[in-house]
């Protein structure tokens, strides 16, 4: 039984990734104890609703990002500390529903929680939405860092994907463990291979990134 077993999973596993293209894998193959919560299938996001392009909690990224989130895996767990990946491909179908929801100003349900000082409007102009994006060249990653027994997060001073300035990397006004925290995430990310974004403590772009000016359109599954 235990054969019959293994070869389901090899063959499941096999017509799964034939349908990326070439270039990208999904990242739990490469590296199976990083965690996932892909927060753009579900509500819990900026917009409220699940976003277009994202049909299965899968992460995706060009095989190059996977081996180095790999690197950065195995690191992390000599101090029982993971990572946990919130976004990483993200198909220009995704990006263009981001853009239609800015668009409609009254549309604000989730303003409290993600972009409580900031006006709709000014969302564009601050960078906050963008009709393109790095996500959709595969070798991009929003994270952070968990307690690999727990799941907990390392408390990085603001959320995921909250928009204001206590998100940029330079902010000063954290407590000693908060820039602990921080200081952690930045100094092994840049150490394998990725740049950071200083508006966002949790989004990292692979230096050498394989499609530097392609845009992929492929759905999330």
């Amino acid at each position: 039984m235990k054969w019959i077993l293994t070869l389901f999973l090899l063959t499941s596993l096999a017509i799964r990734s034939q349908n990326l293209p070439k270039g990208f894998s999904y990242i739990k193959d490469v590296s199976p104890t990083i965690q996932g919560e892909l927060r753009y299938c579900h509500n819990n996001n900026f917009m409220g609703t699940p976003v277009n392009g994202y049909e299965e909690n899968v992460l995706i990224a060009t095989t190059p990002t996977t081996k180095a989130l790999k690197k950065v895996q195995e690191e992390l767990a000599t101090q029982k500390l993971g990572l946990k990946i919130y976004d990483a491909y993200r198909p220009q179908t995704a990006v263009n529903h981001f853009v239609k929801w800015a668009r409609v100003i009254n549309d604000t349900l989730m303003k409290q929680q993600y972009y409580p000082k900031v006006n709709k409007r000014h969302l564009f102009k601050k960078g906050y939405i963008s009709s393109k994006s790095g996500h959709s060249r595969g070798s991009t990653v929003d994270l952070t860092i968990i307690h690999l027994e727990s799941g907990e997060e390392l408390d990085m001073g603001s959320p995921y994907d909250f928009f204001g300035i206590s998100s940029h990397i330079t902010y000063e006004k954290l407590t000693e463990q908060q820039k602990k925290n921080r200081q952690l995430l930045q100094k092994i990310m840049r150490k394998h291979g990725f740049r950071p974004y200083i508006n966002e403590w949790w989004h990292f772009t692979l230096r050498r990134e394989p499609f530097p000016k392609t845009f992929f359109d492929f759905p999330v599954k």
